[in-house]
């Protein structure tokens, strides 16, 4: 299984980048994955599409994190990974930057989730979803990183 986390904008503080790091390490360990800061939404519509600087790459199955979305359990997400492996399109996580993503890509997207109901900074809530990204393979792999409470 392939994934990328997106975020747009860059990282301002050093911690947050560590974090994000340290759980796409661990992820490694159960599907491809990649982190990439990008510079607006543009750049990451274009990834859905597969277009990339005129060269023709994988479609990405996009998946939007926003406060209007579908809320997961840990299992939930887990079971959500297990069926796309299935699959076998890459999932592109994207975190938008303050503002939010435009209605143009909410439409564009596969899925949209929420992180939950309570306001994220969008830094934090990359570092957020790369853990619970981590967990849900745990979960898959019988690992006993989650504890289920």
């Amino acid at each position: 299984m392939k994934i990328k986390i997106a975020w747009i904008g860059k990282t301002k503080e050093a911690a947050i980048q560590n974090l994000t790091d340290e759980y796409l390490k661990r992820i490694s360990r159960y599907a491809e994955v990649k982190g990439t800061a990008l510079k607006d939404e543009a750049s990451l519509l274009s990834l859905t599409s597969g277009e990339r600087r005129g060269a023709q790459t994988a479609r990405w199955k996009l998946v939007l994190l926003d406060s209007r979305g579908r809320q997961f359990s840990s299992e939930e997400l887990a079971a959500l990974l297990e069926r796309e492996q299935v699959n076998a399109i890459p999932l592109l996580f994207a975190i938008g930057g303050s503002d939010g993503f435009s209605e143009r890509a909410r439409r564009e997207a596969s899925l949209v989730v929420s992180l939950g109901r309570m306001t994220l900074p969008h830094e934090l809530a990359r570092v957020v979803l790369a853990e619970q990204l981590y967990r849900a393979f745990t979960i898959l792999n019988k690992h006993p990183y989650h504890l289920g409470h």
